[in-house]
């Protein structure tokens, strides 16, 4: 059996031939995401659920598609691929939503295609607190884990925890590639 030796491996600095008559410099972009980022992408993401439930109120199902479609395209990272999206009030077989449409049903319903879609953003939400528990942030990517806690009109207050990953598009935006909703655990 023949050994094989990586090809750099076999490379020594004295065999290496030399460059150019001219010195290249190779630009590095820094990609990493900061945390006040990641934050600025939670407070955008509450805003935008409460604007979608604003424009359902003032203009109906038709004016909340249209801005909820627009924050879907601009928030997540289903041109990046399939986004990682478990929302909070979904069950089998459609509880999981990968594609941009699926999202889109959950967040105002009305879709043949989703009948148990009732439309979460449009409940009437008039304020949204994000409470990290942690941030995880490595290069291009973070992870936050923790409360969300939404007001409705009548001021009660659900919490959900939540769990979010975002990554850089090749524009440089924070999208959304992980969404995870759940209830909080009760004993009963």
């Amino acid at each position: 059996m023949k050994k094989l030796v990586p090809v750099f491996a076999a490379l020594s600095l004295g065999a290496v031939a030399a460059g150019p008559a001219f010195a290249v410099t190779a630009t590095k972009v820094d990609t990493t995401i900061t945390q006040a980022e990641v934050e600025a992408a939670q407070v955008a993401w509450g805003e935008a659920l409460v604007q979608i439930s604003n424009d359902y109120a003032e203009g109906g199902i038709d004016l909340a598609r249209e801005t909820a479609e627009a924050i879907i395209a601009a928030a997540y990272g289903y041109d990046l691929g399939p986004v990682l999206f478990k929302p909070t009030l979904t069950e089998n077989p459609q509880t999981f939503r990968t594609s941009a449409e699926g999202a889109l049903a959950y967040f105002v319903g009305h879709d043949d295609a989703f009948p148990n879609d009732s439309g979460f953003a449009i409940k009437g939400w008039t304020d949204v607190d994000i409470e990290n528990a942690a941030i995880f942030i490595s290069g291009d990517t973070a992870i936050t884990m923790g409360n969300v806690h939404i007001t409705n009109a009548d001021g009660s207050v659900t919490t959900v925890d939540k769990t979010w990953g975002f990554a850089r598009d090749a524009e440089g935006a924070l999208r959304i590639v992980l969404h995870h909703s759940s209830l909080p655990f009760t004993d009963s």
